[in-house]
């Protein structure tokens, strides 16, 4: 799985936690940071939206001081959906149920280690389009496609 990580300075410690953690992962086969010095939350989330929406990585982490601003930026890119996530029920249904293709957190709302063990359930789930929330997400996904 290549997955792309990114964060403004508000987010970075907490996103150099979880790119450690990813790098170290068997899971994992290629972890793109692209965080810089001075870039905004949307300019991250605009470039870790794209990245997935071309293909270039399978899914990505994004950090902010939140997590809200990150979600809101990446859900500005057609065809990807960014979700906030600070719970194992929340972080299960965004990819279960809603195929969310990037997870995001906040540094100042979750600890590291809690942080590591969503990342942790989080590189094994899937989303099962047969399911009941197929229909749904397809449904998003054609209003999308209509403006």
């Amino acid at each position: 799985m290549h997955i792309a990580i990114g964060a403004p300075g508000n987010g970075e410690i907490l996103k150099d936690e979880i790119r450690s953690f990813l790098v170290d992962d068997d899971r994992v086969d290629a972890v793109l940071d692209l965080s810089e010095p001075e870039i905004t939350y949307p300019a991250v989330s605009f470039l870790a939206a794209q990245k997935v929406s071309a293909g270039e990585v399978d899914r990505a982490v994004l950090i902010c001081g939140t997590g809200v601003g990150t979600a809101i930026s990446a859900n500005k890119v057609r065809g990807v959906r960014a979700a906030t996530a600070h719970d194992l029920v929340t972080a299960r249904g965004a990819v279960e149920n809603y195929d969310a293709q990037i997870l995001c957190m906040g540094q100042n709302v979750i600890a590291a280690p809690y942080a590591r063990m969503l990342i942790d359930l989080w590189l094994d789930l899937t989303h099962d389009p047969t399911g009941s929330y197929g229909p749904k997400v397809d449904e998003i996904a054609a209003f999308e496609s209509h403006d």
